[in-house]
């Protein structure tokens, strides 16, 4: 399949993402949970999993009672790859902010998509902060380790 044929389905994949954003946005854990599939798996940026829509669909409505209460997301996919024709990868950098969006995200995030009957569902997400002094002596000491896109 070409990637032309594939403008749909990134359009599908994007418009998830974005309710994703914008159910954060509203403290809306209901339509949250809806962007993730009955049996997705969803990890924090501090390690904690969550098994299933219900398990995530209640963490987040405590979270938006609580710790991000009052938070909004910022996001960008730095890219997106379908290695199925029902699965897509997508790999971004995000956020949550409560004044002004930070300059630059401070995760970097992998959502596994799968396609249902009803629509792309986010089968998978990984949220892990990025530590760019951590990144930058590691890649100083061991150049190797330097991703091959940034060599």
């Amino acid at each position: 399949m070409s990637d032309t044929d594939r403008t749909a389905d990134r359009d599908a994949v994007s418009a998830v993402l974005d309710a994703i954003s914008r159910a954060w946005d509203a403290a809306d854990a209901d339509a949250f949970g809806r962007a993730f599939t009955e049996d997705a798996s969803y990890i924090t940026f501090v390690g904690t999993e969550y098994r299933g829509r219900a398990d995530i669909t209640e963490s987040h409505r405590a979270l938006f009672r609580a710790f991000t209460k009052g938070t909004r997301l910022i996001g960008e996919i730095t890219s997106l790859r379908f290695p199925g024709p029902d699965t897509a990868v997508a790999v971004g950098r995000g956020d949550t902010y409560k004044r002004r969006p930070p300059a630059e995200p401070s995760k970097i995030q992998t959502f596994v998509l799968v396609r249902q009957p009803d629509g792309w569902r986010v089968a998978a997400f990984h949220n892990t902060r990025r530590r760019p002094l951590m990144e930058a002596m590691q890649f100083r000491f061991a150049p190797a380790t330097r991703p091959l896109a940034a060599r």
